[in-house]
């Protein structure tokens, strides 16, 4: 429990340095928030009441801690398209994306795990240079390009599911599952490549090293040897891998939604943007550090389930 304070205790600078920076970026964006709320043909008295109503004439130190201090209160603010609660967004859009991410990751897992550790038990046969082959494959192709081919094919010429759109699961489980098919597989295959390379990699080291031979002159079988003592040895950089690749996930989905026309988390930040709803914006970015932070600190507990000889408490960030 103490390690997991520390952890917490050593994100707080990293969340204020990018609250600070998202903040100043955004100033830095074109535009007038009191314009776009009002409309070009608003008259200057109307902008000017508007910005005073937003604080937008306060000086930016003043309105940055405004906008902190009801943030740590759990008040993430009003969008300033609507007038809506961002945390009600926040809410609404963040399942999907959630969804999507780990959808997208388990996909990822079940092609990249026994492909892995295939082409690193079998070097140089066949069953290698076939998974590095499809590994090629998936880092080459865009995923734009293989949700759009998935669409044409199952969607358009067959019809067996559902072009776009998405349907929460405590709505419609069945229609959840039809609605989400196509995108994580499109995203999954690509983050299959990656993964795939670096247990191949993790794998092949591993292989090479003394307790595995002596664990063969032993007798002991194959798969033994593979999974009772190589694969848990290996899996250090491979769990580091995957928190960098939920971590981009969860932030980085903006062109899967899109495609499939999924209402998430990327595509509400994307939209507040082009509206200059920058409350929206910066309070969208700061949830996705902390998911970010929580995701670190869950690898490194991670790190001492898979090897118990790491010492959490003495070791450096991840």
């Amino acid at each position: 429990m103490r390690v997991i304070i520390k952890r917490i205790a050593s994100a707080i600078p990293v969340l204020a340095l990018v609250s600070i920076m998202v903040f100043l970026m955004l100033q830095l964006l074109p535009g007038d928030p009191a314009t776009v709320i009002l409309g070009e043909e608003a008259t200057p008295e109307a902008v000017e009441a508007m910005r005073e109503h937003l604080g937008l004439n306060k000086p930016l130190i003043v309105q940055y801690f405004d906008w902190i201090t009801k943030v740590l209160q759990g008040n993430l603010g009003e969008s300033l398209v609507d007038g809506t609660s961002v945390n009600q967004l926040i809410m609404e859009r963040l399942p999907a994306t959630i969804e999507l991410a780990l959808g997208s990751f388990l996909v990822a897992l079940l092609i990249a795990l026994p492909c892995g550790i295939l082409s690193a038990a079998r070097p140089n046969t066949f069953a290698d240079h076939l998974c590095s082959f499809i590994s090629m494959i998936g880092m080459s192709i865009p995923h734009f390009w293989l949700g759009m081919m998935c669409i044409i094919v199952f969607a358009v010429e067959l019809g067996v599911l559902p072009a776009s759109g998405y349907v929460p699961f405590f709505d419609d489980p069945a229609e959840n599952l039809k609605s989400i098919i196509l995108p994580v597989v499109a995203t999954g295959f690509r983050e299959s490549a990656i993964l795939m390379r670096m247990i191949r990699s993790s794998m092949l080291e591993v292989l090479q090293s003394d307790y595995i031979r002596t664990a063969k002159a032993k007798g002991l079988s194959e798969m033994t040897v593979l999974f009772g003592h190589a694969l848990k040895n290996a899996m250090i950089p491979v769990i580091t891998t995957s928190g960098i690749m939920l971590a981009g996930l969860l932030g980085g989905l903006v062109i899967t939604e899109s495609i499939f026309n999924i209402p998430g988390y990327g595509k509400l930040v994307i939209d507040s943007v082009f509206n200059r709803d920058f409350i929206t914006v910066q309070s969208a970015i700061l949830v996705s550090a902390v998911f970010v932070v929580f995701i670190n600190i869950a690898v490194d507990l991670l790190y001492a389930f898979v090897d118990p000889r790491i010492r959490l408490g003495k070791e450096g960030n991840s």
